[in-house]
């Protein structure tokens, strides 16, 4: 999960599986095996007090301020690194490790809990089909941007990992929900659609998701796999153009099977720091890495690592990029 402090927002990725359980892998996620289907579980959102157009005016100004201060302070870079940020091919295989064999959260089934986990490589292996949709509140105009947006990045994570990763509006596997903070709130029936038997802490995850939270992605693999069946990203509708580019690209990225922080990737939107907003080519890399044939879901560190070494080596040409 990205952090910039008490001060700033985070986003995240924890990965879940659809029913209760024990965590098994990743970090900046944590990802559950099933173990037994759960019954239904009571409406978490019947609490809910709905927000008046005041408070909502107010959530809208406080993330305006907030990528104001973050560009001034020369963060969300969207320059892709440079000459000012090399790194070599021990680097980028450190960096693919930590990024994509720990899990930055774990989860008891009710709650996610921040305590970075050796995990195992998690994708997909089948094809990433991406499905925009919107809440109410959403206008139009911002609808017809994201929805280009989200297509322009298919495109790039397409050409980036190897893997086939489109756009579908009849039978997505990755939902991309665009939610301002009154639809957010109101979403519990649909994501109880969208993933029949979703786990407490999932759910939880996204209803309550706090204010210096920016945004989420959740991924389901069945029992036992360590491949990717489903995923949930929830990305604020309130958030000025920058900051909704920024998560789309870090939470499609992280969905695709890069779950965890490290801080010292640089150039990285992978980093606590905020220094980059969007992806870089140090992150294609990483995706490049991830659906690399060599490499298999299941995998742990130790039968990683030597692999990697190999990959980074021929992605940088051994040198500092």
């Amino acid at each position: 999960m990205r952090g910039w402090g008490t001060l700033f927002a985070v986003t995240g990725l924890v990965a879940l599986s659809a029913c209760d359980t024990v965590p098994v892998t990743s970090a900046q996620a944590a990802t559950l095996r099933p173990t037994a289907r759960v019954a239904p579980l009571p409406s978490l959102s019947a609490a809910i007090t709905p927000m008046s157009d005041a408070e909502t005016g107010s959530v809208r100004d406080y993330y305006r301020r907030l990528q104001a201060d973050l560009v001034t302070r020369g963060l969300l870079r969207t320059d892709g690194g440079g000459p000012d940020t090399p790194f070599t091919d021990t680097q980028l295989a450190r960096n693919f490790v930590r990024i994509a064999l720990f899990d930055e959260y774990v989860s008891d089934g009710v709650s996610l809990r921040a305590r970075a986990t050796a995990s195992r490589l998690s994708r997909w292996e089948g094809p990433v089909r991406l499905g925009v949709e919107f809440g109410d509140t959403i206008p139009q105009a911002q609808r017809i941007s994201d929805t280009a947006e989200v297509a322009k990045y298919a495109d790039r994570l397409a050409r980036a990992t190897g893997h086939p990763v489109t756009m579908s509006s009849t039978n997505p596997n990755i939902n991309v929900m665009f939610l301002n903070e009154q639809d957010r709130l109101g979403s519990e029936a649909r994501l109880r659609a969208l993933v029949p038997g979703i786990a407490p802490s999932s759910l939880r995850a996204i209803l309550n998701l706090p204010r210096d939270q920016l945004c989420i992605v959740v991924a389901f693999s069945q029992a036992g796999k360590f491949t990717y069946t489903k995923a949930i990203a929830v990305i604020r509708g309130e958030h000025p153009d920058l900051l909704r580019k920024s998560c789309i690209h870090e939470e499609l990225a992280q969905g695709l099977g890069l779950p965890n922080d490290s801080p010292a990737a640089r150039p990285s939107i992978f980093n606590d720091d905020e220094e980059f907003g969007l992806l870089t080519t140090h992150d294609e890399m990483l995706l490049r890495m991830l659906y690399d044939n060599r490499l298999r879901p299941g995998m742990d560190a130790t039968q990683a690592t030597p692999i990697v070494r190999t990959i980074a080596t021929e992605l940088t040409g051994g040198s500092a990029s």
